[in-house]
Order: C-alpha cells, then structure tokens, then sequence
C-alpha cells in the first residue's frame, strides 16, 4: 500500500482523469492513520534524498578535490621522472669518467695503475691540472705526467689503447704499489 501511494505521488502530475479518480477514490479508502503514516514516510523518504543528494555533492566535490590531487602528483611523479633520468644519465657519465679514469679510488694501498702520457724535461704542465686523476711527478729532471687511477690492468690498458686511438702516441701503463711507482711486470707476475 505505501509502494501505491508513494508511487500515486509521483505519478499523479503524468495521471489521465480517469486514474486520478481513481486514486482518489482509494485515499479515501484509506484509514487516517495509513494516510499519516505514508505522509510521514514520504517525508521522511524526501528528507533521506535530499540528505543522499547532499551526500552526493560532497562526493564529488571530494572526487573533484581527490581528481586535482592525482593530477598534481602525476604532474611530480613526471617532473621526477625527468629528474631522476637526467641524474641516472649524469651518474652514468661519471661513473664512466671515474670507471675510466679512477675517480675515488685510494692510490695509497695496494696496487693500482695509471696511463702516462709522456715525460718531458722542458714541458711543465701542471697549470693544466683540473683534475684529482690528472698527475705529475718529477723523477730524474724528466716531468711525467699521468692520467687515471684504475685497481684492474686491463681498463687501464684499454684506457691507454682509447688514448693512442686519439693520437697520444705515448701513452703507456705504469702501476703503483702503496703509493710508489713499481715495474708493470713485477705487479703483474704478482697478481697472476
């Protein structure tokens, strides 16, 4: 009986003349107390959707809210993205420089080798020096200059083999015990 009613309220706007007399004809039929009573349930039924509607709009005023929110953290995610590719690019690059040229590596222990560039008595080359694997020692009046630190022979060979392919004729492998300049072949015969 409440479905009818709720339903005879909805429809009674889209009823022909015919239906509404007959609705008319089964309120009268009603008690006062099943007339109260569906009003009261049709009120407090409006009163649910509206508090539903508002509910809704809160929702999506929070999804809105919420869809600003992803988007400024895609916005971030992006940037740090292309944040993170330019420091992955330029971490590989100096791990390529300090691979091939020995950067960070402790020359005072143990074995480690380095590509000489040349030894020059008239050449003093050390107002050049910007790097901490760009050396010079002075042995004998002869100025020799080195480049790179490696702990493995074979990269500093291969560095000395990029070196000759630029047209540093010169270039060759030398190799320090602690810290003092050792014979390449003694440190190799060691090793092996």
């Amino acid at each position: 009986m409440t479905l009818c009613s709720g339903v005879a309220f909805n429809a009674a706007a889209q009823m022909s003349k015919k239906e509404a007399k007959e609705w008319k004809k089964r309120i009268k039929k009603l008690q006062p107390e099943q007339y109260k009573r569906l009003l009261d349930e049709h009120k407090s039924l409006k009163g649910q959707v509206n508090s539903l509607k508002a509910e809704i709009n809160n929702v999506d005023d929070r999804t809105a809210e919420k869809d600003q929110q992803i988007a400024t953290y895609q916005q971030q995610v992006s940037n740090l993205r292309e944040e993170l590719g330019q420091a992955q690019a330029q971490l590989k690059a100096q791990n390529v420089a300090s691979n091939n040229t020995g950067g960070g590596i402790d020359e005072s222990r143990g074995v480690v080798f380095k590509v000489q560039l040349g030894a020059f008595r008239q050449k003093d080359l050390q107002q050049y020096d910007t790097s901490s694997n760009f050396s010079a020692e002075n042995e004998d009046g002869l100025q020799k200059y080195t480049i790179g630190v490696f702990k493995d022979y074979y990269q500093a060979d291969k560095f000395k083999k990029y070196l000759r392919e630029m047209g540093v004729k010169d270039a060759w492998v030398v190799s320090y015990r602690d810290g003092q300049r050792v014979p390449t072949r003694e440190v190799l015969e060691s090793i092996r």
